[in-house]
């Protein structure tokens, strides 16, 4: 299930998103919608990082019940990488969402053997979605 903050003006169904969680855990999710503004304050207090990001992944500290993490995506980065690469916003947002909760489930691209990019190619082709970014930088 997932508890959403959408702290934007803009709508989707959620749906998929409802089903890309379900297939994966079923724990709780919080997902917080935002802008470029709020999500570059987030990064900057908890990785240090002064810049605004598509996606981040806070998972919570393991105990019966508790939701498997928060995941915060900016609207502003889904919007403008939608148009820059041709497709809906509902699809990169699906894609960030698949990102976010593969690192909630411990995946981390950065230091694994390709688990992480393996496990997203498969559920992108589940859940027909076009190529995310981890995918497009892979095949380059």
């Amino acid at each position: 299930m997932i508890e959403l903050d959408n702290r934007t003006e803009h709508t989707y169904d959620f749906s998929l998103l409802e089903k890309i969680a379900d297939k994966l855990t079923s724990q709780e999710i919080e997902l917080i919608l935002t802008d470029n503004t709020e999500i570059a304050e987030i990064n900057r207090e908890f990785r240090g990082i002064d810049k605004a990001t598509d996606v981040l992944s806070f998972p919570s500290d393991p105990f019966p019940g508790a939701p498997l993490g928060s995941i915060v995506i900016s609207i502003d980065k889904v919007q403008s990488v939608a148009r820059e690469l041709g497709h809906s916003d509902f699809e990169e947002l699906s894609l960030l969402f698949i990102h976010g909760m593969l690192h909630l489930l411990g995946y981390d691209h950065e230091v694994d053997n390709g688990e992480m990019r393996a496990k997203e190619v498969e559920l992108i082709e589940i859940f027909s979605l076009p190529k995310s970014l981890i995918v497009r930088t892979l095949e380059e």
